[in-house]
């Protein structure tokens, strides 16, 4: 496979000087680099490529006005003249990207082969893309990084610019093959606000960190800021963001300084892009720049904030470590934040954090549970967070360490990795299935995830067995449930039974979509805000982020198990129709009494015709009880919670000796045997 990366902006580079200079450098030059270089290591790929633009801007270096640049022998940044030289910023790019889209088709018309593939970052990119596909029939995958709605919807007022900005993301996600995001709140409420989403397309990549930088230069970092303070030894409150409105620096000074401990007792350290002066950049930098010095000044904190003009990548990576040495902690008080890469960058050094709860970073921390969330226009919580950090010690040694270990898992192969498979997807010519005999219908955490090598013996059964159908059923999202089937390498399942059986998916004219005619059913007799009105009630709940309430289903945590049957029973005395389903020991989801596993596995069965004597069920917790009850030829992993242990006993479930997938496959085997002895026995089928 040759893949080719596009980004307009051309301040593109295998060692980039400077951050900030334009919204693709920095931390998009990482995702881009970080990505293609992944890429070109995997033995399935053949070539790599970054196509950019050409350009002639001293300061930015002569690299630009290269054609090529090799960064290893399968991956070449390719810049492409569209006969303007200067360096144009991302606005004024718009004008020329007729001329680079003709010079573009007419570079790859002159290539003996195309390229399998575009990855376009950015809208721009992808409008580029779609007329690439017009003419060469190259498909093209998008990935937006910053969406122009959550913008707007943070400016004061709204502007032609953003509109046209909004209304050509909305093109490129109706155009593009696949999406790509790198958050849950990206894909499933970012992305999905746009009329053109199409969930089945939506798709979760996360991004990795350079970890060969990791180390850092500490030394560098501490002779970068050690000019601006008195006592260099204080723990340091870091916060690295580009100079503009959104990132909400200014409201980290003013929790810094309204915090008589932290001024006691910490340094603030600020990189906000960089400057030759305050007059330095576009009027946006310079405004923030000027905003900031205003405030430090206003607060008398000279000694106690560092605020350099200007750093390189080390020196960013140094300030992580030297952070984390000071037993300091990382900020990002953004108001909304797509993804939020620092903050795992900042997790790589094991480096605490206090991040908005507004966009990515409720995912990130979730995951790697290294830091608190915080309220961005609320600076006494930013500033209360921070005080904890630094002065709790456990806490601050519990998210340090996690921080270390789970960030382990954000790296840039594991991301070609899923990528490459989206790619294999879309280039694949369409397969013709025969229709299953056997229906397997599966849990995935827990009950097929966990053990690589069960998952090969998994996967090898299931291409073996074509009579065997595979289907998923979980507790999680569509976009997560992919994202998961796909980092563990299952197989590819024929339905998606998701969000604890109030949704299905199928394939229809080789798209996966929201099956309309199941959500009828489920949606009978469910009155979401009654149920939201009683759950009030029960202060302890603690709702769960805001892309888990689906529409048939509310979610929450739950520590006290002994308030599950005072929820049914309040429910049960308003006279709402529900179904409540504990699991996992602290999860609880709230659902319509015609949803559930059990309900969605008869559902899918019956679409493809397969009667429940031949449907097998799979599962490990306290979501799939209705599921293991309802189906003949239910299986109970070896790894199966305490909370569902009493179901080993019923007649219908097999208990299995593995875990895991090999559990799973086990279970599978021994109700087959079973089925068949009986049909011998029965003179159905011959001895």
């Amino acid at each position: 496979m040759h893949i080719v990366s596009l980004a307009l902006g051309g301040c593109l580079k295998a060692e980039p000087v400077r951050y900030g200079l334009t919204e693709d450098t920095g931390g998009h030059i990482t995702y881009i680099l970080g990505e293609m270089e992944a890429l070109s290591r995997r033995e399935d790929i053949r070539f790599a490529e970054i196509v950019t633009r050409q350009f002639d801007e001293p300061r930015l270096g002569a690299v630009h006005t290269q054609p090529q640049e090799w960064i290893n022998s399968k991956l070449v940044i390719t810049r492409v003249e569209s006969g303007n030289s200067a360096y144009l910023a991302k606005d004024a790019l718009r004008d020329d990207r007729k001329a680079f889209t003709d010079a573009l088709i007419a570079e790859f018309r002159g290539r003996d082969r195309l390229p399998d593939l575009i990855h376009a970052h950015f809208a721009d990119a992808a409008d580029v893309a779609m007329a690439v596909e017009k003419e060469l029939g190259i498909p093209f995958i998008y990935t937006a990084h910053s969406l122009g709605i959550d913008k707007r919807a943070a400016l004061a007022e709204r502007s032609e610019t953003i509109e046209a900005r909004i209304a050509e993301e909305d093109r490129a996600i109706a155009k593009a093959r696949a999406v790509i995001g790198s958050s849950r709140d990206e894909c499933e409420r970012q992305l999905a606000a746009y009329p053109s989403a199409r969930i089945g397309r939506i798709n979760r990549l996360v991004p990795g960190i350079d970890r060969g930088r990791s180390a850092g230069c500490i030394s560098a970092a501490s002779d970068l800021v050690a000019p601006f303070l008195r006592d260099p030894a204080k723990p340091m409150v870091l916060a690295i963001a580009r100079p503009v409105h959104k990132k909400n620096l200014a409201a980290l000074v003013d929790a810094f300084a309204a915090s008589s401990l932290l001024r006691d007792r910490c340094n603030l350290v600020i990189l906000a892009g960089l400057r030759d002066d305050l007059d330095t950049g576009n009027v946006e930098q310079q405004e923030i720049q000027r905003e900031l010095v205003a405030r430090i000044d206003r607060y008398d904190l000279y000694g106690s904030v560092a605020y350099p003009k200007s750093h390189s990548r080390d020196d960013v990576q140094g300030l992580y470590a030297l952070a984390a040495s000071t037993r300091g902690v990382f900020v990002n008080p953004a108001l909304m934040e797509p993804y939020g890469l620092t903050i795992v960058e900042a997790a790589a050094h094991g480096l605490p954090v206090v991040a908005t709860k507004i966009g990515g970073p409720q995912d990130i921390i979730a995951e790697l549970e290294h830091g608190l969330l915080v309220d961005p226009c609320n600076t006494a919580e930013i500033g209360r967070a921070i005080e904890r950090l630094v002065t709790e010690r456990p806490l601050w040694d519990r998210c340090s360490k996690n921080a270390q270990v789970n960030s382990l898992d954000m790296n840039w192969d594991k991301y070609a990795a899923g990528f490459t498979l989206l790619a294999e997807e879309i280039l694949a010519e369409p397969e013709r299935k025969k229709r299953p005999t056997y229906l397997l219908v599966s849990d995935l955490d827990n009950t097929l995830t966990g053990c690589p090598k069960g998952i090969m013996r998994f996967g090898r059964f299931m291409q073996r067995q074509g009579e065997f159908g595979f289907v998923v059923a979980t507790g999680r999202s569509i976009v997560e449930a992919r994202r998961l089937v796909r980092d563990w390498k299952l197989p590819l399942p024929l339905a998606w039974i998701t969000s604890v059986g109030t949704e299905v998916y199928l394939q229809h004219n080789g798209e996966l979509v929201l099956d309309q005619a199941f959500a009828r059913i489920v949606e009978r007799g469910w009155d979401p805000h009654a149920v939201d009105s009683v759950v009030a009630g029960f202060p302890e709940l603690v709702p769960q982020p805001s892309y888990e309430q689906r529409p048939h289903k509310r979610s929450y945590f739950v520590e006290d198990t002994g308030c599950i049957a005072k929820i049914e029973r309040a429910l049960r005395l308003e006279g709402i129709a529900a179904r409540v389903v504990f699991s996992h020991g602290r999860l609880l989801d709230i659902l319509p009494p015609a949803a559930g596993k059990a309900a969605a596995m008869r559902y899918v069965a019956g679409q493809f015709g397969i009667a429940s004597a031949r449907v097998f069920a799979a599962g490990d917790s306290g979501n799939d009880v209705d599921m293991l009850t309802a189906c003949e030829n239910a299986i109970l992993v070896g790894n199966h919670a305490e909370e569902v242990a009493s179901l080993a006993a019923r007649p219908n479930v097999y208990r299995s000796r593995r875990q895991n997938a090999s559990g799973a496959l086990e279970g599978v085997l021994a109700h087959h045997r079973a089925r068949q002895l009986r049909l011998r026995q029965n003179g159905r089928i011959p001895a």
